[in-house]
């Protein structure tokens, strides 16, 4: 994945600051074929960076807090290979809690999570169930988008190839009472 992060030079025009891949790109050895990319991050009131500075590898968890935002790309083995003797469930947990901190505790044994973002996903690439409660399941194809409004939900890939969402999660402050 490319990551290009404009900013302004020292008389303020604009410019490329950076182009690559995003610094915090993890491919689990748990668990073939899962990746999670934060590509960016920002904390609740901070300013639009005008060098460009990347402040994501400071940034604590990736559920911001109300204001704060973070744009995350996940790759999806199908969940086949999540049945795999393969898999080392016991080290994913450490790897998510490594990789994912703030997201990972939130985890339910299945998968299940929610987390008090608003979160705009899009499916970049192959089918992806999203999964919401009572087990209904809506089948997701790339160049769909979903508007998470701070549900429990779980992801789910019935087919036969990796799936890859985007999903920018922007901190809500909840109205659950």
């Amino acid at each position: 994945m490319r990551r290009v992060v404009t900013g302004h030079d020292s008389e303020s025009r604009s410019i490329i600051v950076s182009d690559g891949p995003p610094p915090r790109t993890m491919e689990y050895r748990s668990v073939p074929g899962i990746a999670l990319s934060v590509a960016w991050a920002t904390e609740p009131d901070q300013p639009v960076s005008r060098t460009g500075a990347d402040t994501t590898a400071e940034v604590k968890s990736v559920v911001p807090t109300p204001g704060g935002t973070c744009w995350v790309v996940l790759t999806f083995p199908p969940d086949a290979t999540l049945a795999s003797p393969e898999v080392d469930w016991p080290g994913f947990a450490v790897e998510h809690l490594q990789n994912a901190p703030g997201l990972a505790e939130r985890f339910e044994p299945d998968g299940m999570h929610t987390t008090p973002t608003v979160d705009y996903v899009f499916v970049v690439e192959g089918e992806i169930c999203l999964e919401t409660d009572g087990g209904q399941l809506t089948t997701l194809k790339a160049g769909d988008l979903v508007v998470q409004n701070g549900t429990r939900h779980g992801w789910r890939n019935r087919s036969d190839k990796p799936a890859v969402i985007a999903a920018v999660l922007i901190g809500a402050p909840s109205d659950a009472t």
